[in-house]
């Protein structure tokens, strides 16, 4: 089952003559369902310690102050959970995929801003510095108008782009930026994809694309910024998350189905990267709620 069909689709009120959509409101808890739509999002919280965040097979429990960048279609949420605040602050800004075209996104200067963009596929964290220090600018964005509000928001992205310590959220949506660009590394992700449940060597895909085991690991380490264990993990885990939100089977098939050759070890790379069991994950999720 599509999890697009569990999760309500959101129709935001942004038009095709708008350039930002800003809401920006204090209130004591959060009540809209998991969500999706077509826009770009970034979401800004302060005061929201314990609050829980959904963002595609991610869920995390916030601190007192958070900036979050979630994609075209990427489901995601806040739910009041643990916060015991009555006054925290969330402003919301959504935008068009279609706001910048193609050729002004492919100029030199706009690169990071096109680079942050592609990693909003998956949910980008930004670090409790850069929360803090883009604050200010956010929520002047909200009182200004025309082309400084237009301006302003330019400077937010330009200097979220450029920001350290920047965390991607969810495994279940895979960047393509380089495997579109590249055909050795679209060889890889193709057999990685289609092929992960199997057996997957480092000799094997050295071999697929002609190169040493040594070069082939620089290659992916170019690529991907991880080695081949820690992407197939990443891809593997991907599946798993889906799974066991999507699926009835039991967490010891699903482990094999995504090439997991051991209960244990799944268990361990699933806690390391979701930061809970399987099990935890999938209570989780069913407590979310949902329209169906």
């Amino acid at each position: 089952m599509d999890l697009h069909k569990k999760f309500h689709r959101e129709i935001t009120p942004l038009s095709d003559h708008d350039c930002f959509l800003i809401f920006d409101r204090v209130k004591s808890h959060f009540d809209f369902p998991i969500h999706y739509h077509p826009e770009y999002e970034l979401n800004f919280i302060s005061n929201g310690k314990g609050v829980r965040r959904i963002v595609g097979d991610s869920i995390e429990e916030i601190d007192d102050i958070e900036l979050v960048l979630v994609g075209p279609n990427l489901y995601h949420g806040w739910e009041t959970h643990n916060c015991k605040n009555q006054d925290i602050h969330e402003i919301t800004i959504q935008f068009q995929e279609n706001l910048f075209n193609s050729d002004f996104m492919g100029r030199s200067i706009m690169k990071p801003i096109k680079d942050l963009f592609w990693r909003a596929a998956h949910g980008v964290c930004f670090s409790r510095e850069t929360a803090l220090a883009i604050a200010p600018d956010v929520t002047a964005a909200s009182k200004l108008d025309g082309m400084d509000y237009f301006l302003k928001m330019m400077s937010i992205f330009h200097d979220l782009a450029n920001s350290r310590n920047q965390r991607l959220l969810s495994t279940n949506t895979f960047l393509k930026m380089d495997f579109q660009s590249n055909e050795d590394i679209q060889k890889v992700y193709n057999y990685i994809h289609n092929n992960y449940a199997s057996k997957i060597t480092l000799s094997q895909m050295a071999k697929l694309i002609n190169m040493s085991n040594v070069s082939f690991n620089r290659f992916m380490k170019r690529h991907t910024g991880k080695t081949l264990i820690e992407y197939l993990n990443d891809v593997r885990i991907g599946y798993a998350s889906q799974w066991l939100i999507e699926k009835d089977y039991s967490i010891s098939e699903i482990a094999y189905m995504c090439g997991f050759n051991s209960i244990a070890n799944f268990n361990r790379v699933f806690k390391n990267s979701k930061g809970r069991t399987p099990t935890q994950y999938r209570d989780d999720f069913s407590g979310i709620r949902r329209v169906l």
